[in-house]
């Protein structure tokens, strides 16, 4: 009993800071790292890290989307910016199998997130479109990290994993370029680029 317990409590830890994690708009630590990290270094059961992190991270990002629509939508952008960002919702929403599919195989992918679920968020999009294929992307690609980076580490023998392993340049210039690309997608036409079948930069008013 003493036994469940502690795992329950463990996993819950665990939980929270996936959570806290995903809620940070930027440079938190990708969550992928972060499980291959415990994976390695407390051998933990990895199916059930793996759904653990993925619901986290789901509920994470679902309200970094929400306050993304909240605050930055609400309060930041202008009514001809979120005329414009209505196109690529309005996009989305006629072709939702399409959407489904994309988000799903980004998910499978450990590229970051949080930028994706802040632009989606600028598009006030109902949630329940992204979170289901994210949680099933995430649940795979958590569960094939974890089982790598510890099956890798198993074999080498290797002892000096440390958390500064998982944070390098590499992290902070895609955080950046990351948050270059949500004002690039501010700033494209997307009406013109859906009837003009081309990439255009729309002018400010």
């Amino acid at each position: 009993m003493a036994e469940l317990l502690h795992t329950l409590f463990v996993f819950l830890v665990i939980f929270v800071v996936v959570f806290a994690l995903n809620v940070m708009p930027i440079f938190a630590p990708p969550t992928w790292s972060v499980l291959s990290f415990i994976a390695i270094r407390f051998n933990s059961n990895i199916v059930l890290l793996a759904v653990v992190g993925a619901v986290a991270a789901t509920l994470g990002r679902l309200v970094l989307a929400k306050l993304s629509t909240v605050i930055v939508r609400q309060k930041f952008l202008s009514d001809d910016t979120r005329k414009n960002i209505d196109a690529v919702k309005e996009r989305l929403e006629s072709r939702k199998k399409l959407t489904f599919s994309i988000l799903l195989f980004y998910a499978f992918s450990p590229f970051p997130s949080n930028h994706l679920f802040i632009a989606y968020g600028l598009t006030a999009l109902k949630l329940k479109l992204i979170a289901v294929p994210f949680l099933l992307g995430r649940v795979v690609s958590y569960a094939f990290w974890a089982y790598t980076a510890s099956s890798v580490a198993e074999l080498l023998n290797y002892e000096s994993v440390t958390s500064k392993s998982f944070f390098s340049y590499y992290f902070v210039a895609s955080q950046l370029f990351g948050l270059l690309t949500i004002y690039v997608f501010t700033r494209i036409d997307w009406a013109r680029v859906f009837t003009e079948k081309r990439l255009r930069w729309r002018r400010r008013a």
